[in-house]
């Protein structure tokens, strides 16, 4: 049975937890939704129609709830510093095509990051401020208010 020299195993051994390592350590950029054509987004004037804009920009990643009169198209950028770790947001963007009474693009307005919160468009929920209350939380506060004269 050959021996191989313990410097040697101790290198392969280095570098094998030295890849392993940088291996979690790489990032990865996620790109969701629309993907903004500033070209086509400057072909979309006043006026026109909705049919037109649906063959300039495509089909919207959501309407307005209320008339469809209102269309958004979606972007949004993460990144994820380690594998096992969250994404983050690091930029969103949002184009809105307003439309008037006859369908006719009456605006566009382009929204960013800083102008809003992010929201979660899964859930369809925001994050409130304040103070999360968990079951035991509201049990101890419960425990603590505790008024058996009903006062």
């Amino acid at each position: 049975m050959r021996r191989y020299h313990p410097l040697l195993v101790r290198l392969a051994t280095a570098t094998f937890l030295a890849s392993s390592v940088a291996a979690c350590t790489m990032g990865e950029e996620f790109q969701r939704g629309y993907v903004v054509d500033e070209r086509a987004i400057s072909q979309v004037k006043k006026g026109m129609s909705a049919e037109q804009v649906l063959q300039t920009l495509g089909t919207p990643s959501t309407v307005s709830t209320v008339g469809n009169r209102n269309w958004y198209y979606i972007s949004q950028k993460s990144r994820r510093n380690l594998q096992f770790m969250g994404e983050q947001v690091v930029d969103q963007q949002v184009t809105a095509v307003y439309f008037d009474n006859n369908l006719r693009v009456e605006r566009i307005a382009l929204y960013g990051l800083q102008d809003g919160r992010v929201f979660d468009f899964i859930s369809r929920t925001t994050p409130a401020g304040g103070e999360e209350s968990s079951f035991l939380g509201q049990i101890f506060r419960g425990v603590n208010s505790f008024n058996p004269f009903g006062t």
